[in-house]
């Protein structure tokens, strides 16, 4: 177990990054095809369907500076913390206004919070990143991102009792997580985290039962399901956290209801078990 603690990381505390890109249409295209979207309720190309600014700024490091679980190699804007898991473990963003396809864009990055915790897991570190995407007329999109670094678990060590899901959504969809869908969000993302295609990396170096479903496919998926139900309403605001991972070893649902003008939503693991807790505000 490592013995880091957050004053190794101080010097990482307010770290900036900008990067721009170009709002293109192919990969909304082909997160279309991905995602199995019907076109009747999709968003119009004019525009960016929310959280897909996930498929522009991708990390651009070079082949010789990936590290051995596939991600860029630690202590370049993020620190280089050394347990071995890294996870995207959440995230709360502010859709202020569309995106046209076809702008200019800049993303504003900055490393908000390190803390060290300890817990029946094992040591955690967890990193805030704050994120202002702009284009012309100003900032677009306001986003938290919380990335959590963990130990492998022990052979036989305990574990807590999976928390049970709603079982009262209004709409819903099962999604089969094959290793194809994993491998084609992966490329969309430019993800190279070994985890989510390399099984073998998966089961034995990481411990994990097979290939992990990323969480931010998840939280997509999510809203995708809301913009299905509810077509014509616009999300301002939306929020998610992992609660336990989903594999590609088995089907999962992603369900929600609407409460007022938000949306309760919510992954389902193939034992009834929470995966992922997100809402949205909606007007």
């Amino acid at each position: 177990m490592s013995s880091e603690s957050p004053e190794c990381f101080d010097a990482w505390l307010g770290r900036t990054n900008e990067s721009v890109d170009l709002v293109a249409p192919a990969p909304i295209r082909l997160m279309q095809a991905t995602l199995d979207i019907d076109d009747a309720y999709s968003l119009p190309l004019a525009r960016l369907p929310p959280l897909w600014h996930w498929l522009y700024f991708l990390p651009a490091a070079r082949q010789s500076d990936i590290g051995p679980d596939g991600h860029p190699k630690r202590g370049r804007f993020l620190p280089p913390v050394t347990l071995p898991r890294r996870m995207w473990a959440g995230g709360r963003l502010e859709f202020l206004r569309p995106v046209a396809v076809g702008a200019q864009v800049r993303r504003t990055s900055v490393i908000a919070s390190i803390q060290s915790k300890s817990g029946r897991s094992g040591q955690l570190v967890f990193i805030t990143v704050q994120h202002e995407v702009s284009d012309a007329h100003g900032v677009a999109i306001r986003e938290e991102q919380d990335i959590v670094y963990r130990d492998v678990p022990s052979p036989g060590a305990h574990t807590r009792a999976p928390i049970v899901a709603p079982a009262d959504e209004q709409f819903s969809r099962v999604v089969s997580p094959d290793p194809i869908l994993l491998m084609r969000y992966s490329a969309l993302t430019f993800n190279s985290h070994r985890i989510h295609y390399d099984r073998p990396y998966a089961m034995q170096d990481e411990g994990y039962p097979g290939l992990v479903v990323h969480g931010p496919l998840i939280a997509t998926l999510l809203l995708e399901e809301l913009r299905r139900a509810h077509p014509d309403d616009q999300i301002r605001s939306f929020e998610f956290r992992a609660v336990s991972p989903l594999f590609d070893t088995a089907p999962f649902t992603v369900a929600g209801r609407l409460e007022s003008r938000k949306a309760l939503l919510w992954a389902r693991g193939p034992r009834g078990e929470l995966a992922m807790q997100a809402s949205a505000e909606i007007d």
